[in-house]
């Protein structure tokens, strides 16, 4: 039997660990993927501190690109050695009212790559055929890696916010810098906020089509239809609310953020909306896929060997990342 090699998180607030197993057998409805790239996503950060509930000790990563080296028998529509990604959202139950409607996002029995069952921090992984798809071929591993999580829950967080023509991004990272880019293929105007300070970010995201890039702390020059909020900080969604028109929407797309402070009932009224992104169908990957591939998207990105994982980690929570951090286990 072959062996694998990761990147073990055995706790909360621990740092990750180099380990080698034995290589995992797929099921029958399961694809054994050798791993070429994964995207490090700010979910990561809050497995690592032990803000979102995992299954310690876990191997992390849901921004998985990588080749078919074995398949079950109940695995139809993919073959030996092509290339797919798998996603944060790893497994449903298909029965509840939530998968009978549609919403599998909301599944009442969830698996989630790389907190609930092992992901993509690793030179192997094995994931449930059914939550994989095939990538478009015009990205290369590493530039794909982002779109699996970064990628898809910024496109279902811009589905939410609606048709509105002008758009807030709070938190310039791996989400937004890729959203920004769809956005402006879509003809609307994008405005970046990001850390007080952070002139290199603004100018990315200028250089990305922005209008108008500044700090949160910072009203924009016009109203805005919608805001999405990517960074973790509830300080935001007050301040968002304060610059989004009447009948506006701000969509708060991370996993997890810290309490949101109290507000005047004066800067939601007006028909202003509140929504939370929670994770991902596989509709939602479809048509974003599709969407990227005709509009021209590229994804910025810094690699990181699989031996670095900790380091990325803490580039990525100190915000001294251009993009999206991706590991390359190989």
């Amino acid at each position: 039997m072959g062996q694998m090699r990761a990147m073990q998180l055995d706790g909360p607030g621990k740092p990750l660990r180099m380990v080698i197993r034995p290589l995992p057998v797929a099921g029958s409805a399961e694809l054994l993927i050798e791993v070429t790239a994964c995207g490090v996503c700010r979910t990561d950060l809050h497995l690592v501190d032990g803000e979102i509930p995992a299954h310690y000790p876990i191997i992390p990563g849901h921004e998985i690109v990588g080749h078919v080296l074995a398949m079950g028998e109940r695995t139809a529509g993919f073959t030996i050695g092509q290339r797919v990604g798998v996603p944060w959202l790893g497994h449903t139950c298909g029965i509840c009212s939530f998968c009978r409607k549609g919403q599998e996002n909301l599944c009442d029995q969830p698996e989630f790559t790389g907190c609930t069952r092992d992901g993509g921090y690793a030179s192997h992984v094995v994931a449930d055929a059914r939550y994989c798809f095939p990538l478009p071929d015009r990205f290369t591993d590493v530039e794909a890696a982002p779109l699996l999580c970064a990628g898809l829950i910024g496109w279902r967080a811009l589905r939410l916010a609606g048709d509105g023509r002008r758009l807030g991004l709070y938190g310039f990272g791996a989400a937004a810098h890729i959203l920004a880019q769809v956005a402006t293929a879509q003809e609307r105007e994008v405005y970046a906020f990001t850390r007080a300070g952070d002139e290199d970010g603004q100018a990315f995201a200028r250089l990305l089509g922005c209008v108008w890039a500044g700090s949160s702390e910072t009203a924009p020059p016009v109203m805005l239809d919608a805001a999405l909020i990517f960074a973790p900080i509830g300080a935001l969604v007050p301040a968002a609310l304060r610059v989004v028109r009447k009948g506006g929407r701000v969509v708060c797309a991370g996993i997890h953020m810290s309490d949101i402070p109290a507000f005047p009932y004066a800067d939601l009224w007006g028909e202003r909306a509140i929504l939370s992104v929670a994770n991902l169908t596989r509709e939602d990957g479809a048509s974003f896929f599709e969407v990227v591939e005709k509009a021209g998207i590229r994804t910025v990105t810094e690699r990181f060997a699989l031996e670095q994982a900790n380091e990325a980690l803490l580039r990525l929570r100190e915000g001294r990342l251009t993009g999206a951090a991706v590991i390359c286990p190989c």
